[in-house]
């Protein structure tokens, strides 16, 4: 029964922890947007599909045309 001198504080001790924590995470805004991260792991962006469709559609020419522009530029 000794041992209940030491487990009660305890077990309230990491209650008021994890309570605290939980307020904080509410303060900070980590719940806002619960389905935008579902979301962006999801769908691709507009703009990557966009870039993927316009260089679907240039020749094989321009594509090495710009290859080449960007090797010869110095950073």
């Amino acid at each position: 029964m000794d041992i209940l001198l030491y487990l009660i504080p305890i077990a309230l001790l990491l209650g008021s922890i994890a309570l605290a924590a939980f307020l904080w995470s509410l303060k900070s805004g980590q719940f806002e947007d619960m389905e935008g991260a579902a979301n962006r792991i999801l769908f691709d962006d507009e703009d990557t599909s966009q870039q993927l469709l316009a260089n679907s559609e240039k020749s094989p020419a321009e594509k090495d045309l710009k290859v080449q522009h960007k090797a010869s530029t110095p950073d």
